[in-house]
């Protein structure tokens, strides 16, 4: 039904646009070498001016596109390092043609005339790339305004049900966090760490497959994140969200729900030279679980987050970009849900920084050598909310939170690359080298207090004892070699090679990870593209791993109705072999069809086994107990996609299908040993991972409409995630993720509008709202899954239809 609505209101809208057709302009921006060679520019600013302004920049293989222009003469201008160039461009109805922009220290003008011409490819990498711009940024309907949450627009890419995001069937721990090519990523846990205002991004890639050795220390998917280059014209100020939301419950309005204003400031410095941009966002937010009674079912929020960026044109070679990132938090009952009230919660505390420094530098020879540092800093204190003793029930669970820790971590990293001017032999290579460098420590406290495990009699079954509080230290060095090569050895044949060696102290191992990849175009017109490839990944470990064996070991107490102890088995925390850095053997095979000049269909296959995962196990014996952390885990995960976009007048939308399988080791190390530590580990068993989702059906669009409003709805509908059976003494019964939860189905819908102000001419506001699961539908987040339970098999905390209003004033 749902479907349905959408469809036709789609449709509606579509039929009242203006009906002016478009053209669209890509290319890519290079530099000449002496000899007549070409090479490609990296993260270019590309501006075009005209009827309509727009900006976007360059990616790793220095390509640009700008959609949906609208007809008139333009002028594109292409800047990086110093460098320049400029075309003229006069763009008609549905004209499309391929414009390469030149940079040079002079300013390269000429003259082209864009017509009705065949459509060409799309960004001829192997890698599967999907890419959320800069218009998704601003337009799509984002509950929390974090550029995370746009991710589930990529199709294979789920927010769990524990609300992480999983990219491309591997977990968050998995997967690579890049912003600004730097890494964001706690060395603790291995997860994501830093937290960055949403005004200032510029882009939001997901590569599931990247071919280029560049990148490295993850098995699943990347996502990177490109900030907007500051404004080097003129100022530019926007300001949102000043007024704060009450919250409701109970039927009455009780204090604020949330408060999220922020700013951001961008402009000139010094003429041509330096550039800023300064972003602010204060966040007070409470989330309800709603299940729980009405003032006792939040979450609280409290965090500040700050960045900074400086970007210098230093020479008319050299350019750079110094950041600073500031994200202290504060996390009040951490884990909340159906089954644990906010006094057995802990809160998460949290300081973290980041600061950056990227040079580029563009050689005589037409080479680019981009060297970047960073340094991060990521603390972080849990602790419980009451200092009653840690129980767990079958309907609820008592008492304070069983863990106290503190962490402090940094990591120090060093990157350079160097990418040569193109070189002809047997077609035209384009080389790349570099050596990436990091150095991580980790200091820590651990503290486990006991923990009882009640039956449905009330009196306890089981008690788990945990030794004294342990500190520990923990440092590692990473380094890692790789050469690269995208060579075009036929105007319709092009290969990505590539060679990454990866040091990592911990394992004492160096990895070597090759990886290949194609493209090749089946037709003349180049609308048929044929993209496939295959190679190693190997992932980091992360530094709680080498810590295990100083965490706090655990005694489990069988007892009886009195409470007093029949029986007990004491486990030592063990590293059983050595550990390795999990591996995954990824292979893709991809067809994108340019079926129209404004639709194109993609249909991919890709397929990932790793293995060497970091998982828990209980072993007894006679001799010892251990708990076995080990280099054993594998997983697999098979995808299968069709996917559509189709562009009218000045709308777009995307459609796709994915069909996938995730399965592997459950007893995944990370999830025991991180924020919030689980308290109950039993048996390592092997079945469909927690994620795992065979259906999704995804669409989502940016819709043109009537009275110069801009529609963004989302379609979500995906098979509802897997769970497990347990009896009162927390054991599973029978295997394991055999159940799932109910469907998933949701829709939300964000409209906006530009504004002018009558009293300021310069001066424009933004108006819209939004609504998140729009027809309401009944989503829940938790399940009784203890079959001693009355309620056993119930489904209970759904996401509540909610709405948000829209007000952004900019100067």
């Amino acid at each position: 039904m749902a479907l349905v609505l959408i469809t036709l209101f789609t449709s509606r809208c579509l039929s009242k646009s203006v009906p002016e057709a478009t053209g669209t302009i890509r290319g890519a921006v290079f530099t000449s070498d002496p000899d007549g060679g070409h090479s490609v520019l990296p993260y270019a600013i590309v501006r075009l001016e005209g009827p309509a302004t727009r900006e976007t920049q360059s990616d790793k293989q220095g390509a640009y596109i700008f959609e949906l222009v609208k007809p008139g003469p333009y002028v594109i201008t292409a800047t990086a390092s110093g460098l320049t160039g400029t075309t003229n461009v006069t763009v008609k109805p549905n004209g499309v043609s391929v414009i390469p922009l030149q940079v040079s220290i002079a300013a390269v003008k000429t003259t082209v005339t864009v017509t009705a011409s065949a459509e060409p490819a799309p960004s001829e990498t192997s890698a599967q790339t999907v890419t959320i711009n800069t218009s998704t940024v601003d337009a799509a309907p984002n509950k929390s305004e974090r550029f995370e949450e746009l991710l589930p627009l990529v199709p294979g890419v789920v927010r769990g049900p524990d609300g992480r995001l999983n990219l491309k069937g591997a977990s968050s721990t998995q997967a690579g966090w890049l912003v600004n090519s730097a890494n964001v990523i706690d060395p603790a846990t291995g997860d994501r760490a830093m937290n960055l205002p949403i005004d200032v991004v510029s882009s939001v890639k997901v590569i599931s497959n990247p071919y280029d050795p560049e990148y490295g220390r993850f098995t699943g998917a990347i996502s990177s994140v490109e900030t907007r280059m500051s404004n080097f014209d003129k100022f530019h100020f926007s300001i949102q969200n000043l007024l704060p939301r009450p919250r409701k419950r109970g039927g009455d309005f009780v204090g604020i729900g949330a408060f999220t204003p922020r700013l951001t400031l961008t402009g000139p410095l010094y003429k041509d030279k330096l550039a800023f941009t300064q972003s602010f966002e204060y966040r007070f937010v409470r989330t309800p679980v709603e299940s729980l009674p009405p003032l006792r079912r939040d979450t609280q929020l409290e965090s500040f987050d700050s960045f900074t960026q400086f970007d210098l044109n230093i020479s008319s070679k050299q350019t750079a970009t110094v950041s600073f990132a500031l994200f202290p938090q504060k996390l009040d009952y951490l884990g909340l849900d159906t089954f644990t009230p906010q006094p057995s919660t802990p809160d998460l505390h949290s300081r973290g920084y980041q600061v950056s420094l990227q040079h580029r530098y563009v050689t005589d020879s037409g080479g680019v050598l981009i060297s970047q540092f960073s340094y991060k800093r990521f603390d972080a204190d849990v602790f419980p909310n009451s200092p009653d003793p840690y129980r767990l029930l079958v309907e609820t669970t008592e008492g304070g939170f069983f863990n106290r820790q503190k962490r402090q971590t940094d990591g120090a990293a060093w990157q350079e690359i160097y990418q040569l001017s193109s070189k002809q032999f047997w077609g035209r290579h384009q080389l790349k080298f570099g050596i990436d460098y990091s150095r991580n420590t980790y200091d820590g406290r651990q503290q486990f207090s006991p923990v009882d495990i009640v039956g449905v009699a009330g009196y306890p079954l089981e008690r788990i004892r945990f030794g004294a509080p342990s500190a520990f230290s923990i440092r590692q060095a990473e380094t890692a070699w790789f050469a690269g090569d995208q060579w075009t050895i036929a105007p319709r044949l092009a290969f990505d090679l590539g060679l990454r060696l990866d040091r990592d102290s911990i394992t004492d191992a160096t990895n070597v990870a090759p990886r290949a990849g194609f493209t090749l175009a089946l037709t003349r017109d180049r609308k048929t593209l044929l993209r496939a490839g295959g190679g190693l990944f190997y992932d980091r470990v992360p530094l709680n791993a080498p810590a295990f064996p100083f965490f706090p070991g655990r005694t489990l107490q069988m007892l009886d109705p009195a409470g007093l102890v029949t029986r007990s088995r004491p486990y030592m925390n063990k590293i059983t072999g050595n550990l390795r850095n999990p591996r995954s053997e990824v292979w893709n095979a991809e067809i994108d069809r340019q079926v129209l000049d404004n639709l194109l269909i993609r249909v991919a296959f890709q397929q990932r086994n790793t293995v060497d995962n970091l998982v828990l196990n209980p072993i007894s014996s006679s001799a010892v107990n251990t708990l076995s952390l080990a280099s054993r885990g594998r997983e697999f995960y098979r995808e299968f996609q069709i996917t559509g976009r189709y562009q009218a007048h000045h709308s777009t939308i995307n459609a796709s299908y994915v069909r996938s399988r995730a399965f592997g080791d459950l007893n995944d190390f990370t999830q025991f040993f991180e924020n919030d530590p689980v308290a109950v580990i039993r048996a390592n068993q092997r079945g469909r991972l927690d994620f795992d989702s065979p259906n999704r059906f995804l669409a989502w669009g940016e819709i043109a409409a009537p009275w110069r409003l801009t529609l963004t709805p989302v379609f979500d509908l995906h098979t509802g995630f897997p769970y497990s059976v347990e009896n009162q003494r927390r054991e599973f019964v029978g295997p394991r993720n055999t159940l799932r939860f109910p469907r998933f189905e949701s829709v939300d819908l964000q409209v906006q509008r530009e504004i002018r102000l009558p009293m300021f001419k310069e001066r424009k506001a933004k108006v819209g709202f939004g609504v998140f699961n729009l027809f309401n539908h009944y989503n829940p987040r938790d399940v009784q899954s203890d079959l001693d339970s009355y309620r056993f098999g119930d489904f209970l905390n759904p996401v509540v239809r909610t709405f948000r209003g829209k007000f952004v004033l900019e100067f």
